[in-house]
């Protein structure tokens, strides 16, 4: 686990890492709240060992800032102090911190409270992983999908990087479990879950959208990106075979997507990846569309060789 210390007195940022050395921690620092807060958005840490004194604004300050954060809110923040005073550790408790260590460090105290805000942590991600965790497929679910897209909107935001989101859609779904029962259905949505799975990059965010849609976040993907990605997933998707008695049942999957250039907020986004998902059910499913360009689905490789 990741420890972020924020403190601009370099013989106690020693000591602090020194305390902790034993500790099965990484330890990075930051020497002023600025460069605390811009480590936070970068390396999600753990925790946060916060001094309240820093040269550019108070460490009380900064807790507000990341407590105020749809990203970082979560990280847990150990004030740190050489005050002790009743009223400190109220005002530091009121903004979100969850503890307080008084300097000078006692080494077994500091290590013991940052061993139990760990803990805390680690059953607090367990408890929010299981939430985020669609039964069935075992993707991540809507939810997921909706704080991955509050982070990395974020971070397109503060970076101008690039962000596409695919929403895709199984073709004709209602028939298959009308005609075969809905255990059949739940096997085709596992099974097009794994073939989309199968095809997302490490940082991408495959996700059950809810009934029989999907949905991959893509960070860093500009539009050409995204739809190889999308018409890769098509073609798994295709090639799905169920076998159901001497019956083997196909199914094919819609695709539309849309990126960041083409909206100014998360629900434009999504409402723009929606409207070219409708325009490739519109033009014969089983075809990917992207948002803006929806009057030319594609629907074969040696088409996206010629677009590229």
């Amino acid at each position: 686990m990741k420890v972020l210390i924020v403190d601009d007195s370099p013989p106690s940022l020693r000591i602090a890492q020194a305390r902790l050395a034993k500790e099965n921690v990484d330890i990075i620092s930051a020497s002023d709240a600025q460069m605390g807060l811009d480590l936070a958005r970068r390396e999600w840490p753990d925790l946060i060992l916060l001094d309240v004194n820093l040269p550019d604004m108070s460490g009380f300050d900064l807790c507000r800032l990341i407590k105020s954060d749809p990203v970082l809110h979560m990280i847990p923040i150990i004030f740190l102090t050489g005050s002790g005073t009743a009223k400190d550790k109220v005002h530091g408790l009121d903004l979100g911190a969850i503890d307080y260590v008084t300097k000078p460090f006692d080494a077994y105290e500091l290590r013991a409270r940052v061993r139990a805000a760990l803990r805390t942590k680690q059953l607090q991600d367990m408890l929010v992983e299981h939430a985020h965790i669609d039964p069935l497929t075992a993707l991540p679910n809507r939810h997921a999908l909706a704080d991955g897209l509050e982070r990395e909107w974020a971070r397109v935001e503060r970076n101008g990087s690039s962000l596409s989101l695919i929403i895709a859609d199984i073709d004709h779904f209602k028939l298959v479990n009308d005609r075969y029962g809905h255990s059949v259905g739940d096997r085709m949505l596992q099974e097009v879950a794994k073939a989309i799975k199968a095809q997302c990059r490490r940082t991408d965010l495959p996700a059950r959208y809810g009934g029989e849609e999907f949905a991959i976040l893509l960070p860093d993907a500009n539009a050409s990106g995204a739809f190889q990605m999308a018409e890769r997933c098509r073609q798994e998707v295709e090639a799905i075979r169920l076998a159901i008695n001497d019956i083997s049942i196909q199914t094919t999957a819609s695709f539309g997507l849309a990126t960041c250039l083409q909206a100014t907020s998360i629900p434009e986004l999504i409402d723009a990846a929606d409207a070219a998902l409708f325009a490739a059910k519109e033009a014969g499913r089983n075809v990917v569309c992207i948002a803006g360009d929806i009057a030319s689905p594609v629907r074969r490789d040696e088409e996206l060789v010629a677009r590229a």
